[in-house]
């Protein structure tokens, strides 16, 4: 029987309650104090009638303010805890005292050794764990916690040697023995892999409904913890250059920085010096500057549209992904950099290395790990939770309340084919929500070129030549096409021609920025 006393801090009123116990003749099993003002006693059950005289009488004590009886005394309910931890611990776990005789072993050990725990305690731990002097390190001077490779069972471990401290007392902390637990290569492997494991938050901000995005998703967040580089294959507008940020943040270079270069917007010689920056003296500069390589050293180099690079960069970039050395311009001294590279590409790169414009050794050493974002066309249960996620951003941005879709507005938001993907879907919103009156958009404050699902094909019993079906047709298609492409040079770019023709199509059709709204 186990009794728990609630009472206030009175000198003597320990020994009054033990008096009370000698008047019953009953053997006190253990005592223990707790200075919160509690006082546990542990004695054999007594009898019913003697128990209904023994509560009453020790409330009448001085000081104590109530009795109840507990199924644990603290210490024993604090060794029941320990024991259960210890033996749900998956790693051999020994307790040894002063002199290197086991106390106490989990389940990992018993089963480990295919013996009962009575047959291992009393055993010098030396006899069982070998590679280190346990009774030297127990009986030196100054005891510290030891990370030891030993050897249990013939296998390799490492070894966390914690010695136990006991205050006596004078407050002084004695040695009662030591606490040894071991782990193997392959749960270190485990728990190494956990701590580097992908965080899914990295990829909060990928909007993935939609079964092909989240594939997409499942594949990035496996490549994110691997360290090759990346190719995010898909066309302009998909997101993805936000997916080479989750990619960056869910990996084990996340502290490190995230630069991005876009290989098609600078001239090839400004995008050298930005990439891999100039020695001292170079273009009339008394100090060298670093290049974005350089300075992404321990994260991540992202190259937008690397299909754009030129022959010269893709010659200097293989050099990095072969050697991870480079000169800066100007400078004949090597520079090395630990840095993972994530490029973007809307073009096909094996046609441009088929075509001799894209370096077949640079594709292949690319061409390692490899994501396809597919156009938010052909991932239409993304199209309305994107939509709302942009509202919410941009209505914050603007103080106002984010209005609700209309059935209309979301039918039409879905049937579109977006041929500017995400991109086009944000803008397409801001524009709507800033001349929004009101709380909800409908399709008609939605502006958006014609739908190129929308354009019928040609009948059966059309008039004229099929020339001039044909230029119809590429008229269409280009007044279409020029709000997105606004020049010959773009739009030349997009449908594969050369800028002469384009200019001389747009011109003989009459389109420009007077005819077509952009």
């Amino acid at each position: 029987m186990r009794l728990e006393i609630i009472c206030q801090d009175r000198l003597g009123i320990a020994q009054d309650v033990l008096d009370i116990l000698v008047n019953y003749e009953i053997d006190l099993r253990g005592i223990e104090i707790d200075i919160a003002g509690k006082i546990f006693l542990n004695f054999p059950n007594i009898e019913f009638q003697d128990f209904q005289h023994l509560m009453p009488e020790i409330r009448r004590i001085e000081g104590i303010d109530d009795v109840k009886t507990t199924p644990f005394m603290p210490i024993e309910r604090e060794k029941n805890q320990l024991r259960a931890l210890l033996q749900t611990l998956p790693d051999p776990i020994f307790s040894v005292d002063t002199k290197g005789r086991v106390l106490l072993v989990n389940e990992a050990v018993t089963a480990s050794l295919e013996e009962p725990s009575d047959a291992i305690l009393g055993q010098e731990i030396g006899d069982l764990v070998r590679g280190f002097n346990f009774n030297k390190w127990l009986d030196g001077k100054t005891i510290s916690a030891q990370s030891q490779k030993v050897n249990f069972l013939e296998q390799d471990f490492i070894a966390d040697i914690l010695p136990v401290m006991i205050p006596d007392a004078e407050g002084e902390s004695i040695l009662a023995g030591a606490l040894l637990m071991l782990k193997s290569e392959f749960r270190l492997g485990q728990q190494l892999t956990v701590f580097h494991q992908v965080s899914n938050d990295s990829f909060a901000a990928v909007q993935a409904n939609s079964n092909a995005m989240k594939k997409v998703v499942r594949e990035a967040s496996r490549m994110a913890e691997l360290d090759g580089p990346i190719v995010i294959m898909g066309e302009t507008g998909t997101g993805k250059e936000m997916l080479a940020r989750a990619c960056h943040e869910a990996s084990r270079r996340a502290s490190g920085q995230f630069l991005a270069l876009n290989c098609a917007s600078l001239p090839d010689s400004v995008a050298e010096t930005e990439l891999f920056g100039y020695a001292p003296g170079e273009f009339g500069q008394s100090e060298g500057k670093a290049g974005i390589l350089e300075q992404a050293k321990g994260g991540t180099l992202f190259l937008d549209e690397v299909g754009d690079m030129s022959a010269q960069l893709q010659s200097k970039l293989l050099r990095v992904l072969q050697n991870g050395t480079f000169r800066r311009v100007g400078d004949s001294n090597e520079v090395s950099v630990d840095v993972r590279i994530v490029c973007t590409t809307q073009k096909d790169l094996t046609k441009l290395v088929e075509e001799g414009s894209f370096r077949e050794d640079l594709y292949y050493r690319l061409n390692v790990l490899v994501l396809i974002v597919p156009p938010l066309r052909e991932r239409k249960s993304d199209v309305i939770p994107l939509a709302e996620r942009f509202l919410k951003q941009q209505s914050m941005k603007l103080g106002r309340r984010a209005p609700k879709l209309s059935k209309s507005c979301v039918d039409y938001l879905q049937s579109y084919s977006w041929p500017g993907n995400v991109r086009q879907l944000e803008n397409a919103l801001y524009r709507a929500l800033s001349l929004l009156e009101g709380n909800e958009m409908g399709k008609e404050h939605i502006q958006l070129p014609s739908s190129a699902e929308n354009v019928s094909f040609v009948a059966e019993e059309f008039e004229g030549t099929l020339e001039d079906e044909v230029k119809r047709y590429e008229k269409s298609l280009l007044r279409r096409l020029y709000p997105f492409y606004p020049s010959t040079r773009q739009l030349a770019k997009k449908l594969g021609l050369s800028h002469t023709a384009i200019a001389n199509k747009l011109r003989e059709y009459g389109i420009n920025k007077k005819t077509v709204k952009i």
